[in-house]
């Protein structure tokens, strides 16, 4: 089967969404801005989701997970949870 490995950060706006990839793509640490920024409980492990299979995640979520490219920053992604940026981190 399937599977990905991905790190996440949700927040609230979109605006918000945007401000941190520039940090991140300015040099930021994913980890460190997930930790200070992110809602979900994930943000204590610097918005590392783990490993998951297809159909585990809101679709806009799969979608990205299963047919973007690893290790690219993706985002802002809409869901119905809020803005997420997303780092496919393996997949296999």
């Amino acid at each position: 089967m399937a599977y990905a490995t991905a790190r996440h950060i949700l927040v609230d706006t979109e605006e918000k969404c945007n401000e941190l990839k520039i940090e991140i793509q300015n040099g930021a640490s994913f980890e460190d801005v997930a930790k200070e920024n992110s809602n979900c409980p994930s943000k204590a492990k610097g918005g590392d989701l783990g490993k998951f299979g297809p159909g585990q995640m809101v679709p806009e979520f799969d979608e990205a997970v299963f047919n973007g490219d690893v290790g690219v920053l993706y985002g802002p992604i809409k869901t119905q949870f809020g803005y997420h940026l997303l780092e496919v981190t393996s997949r296999g």
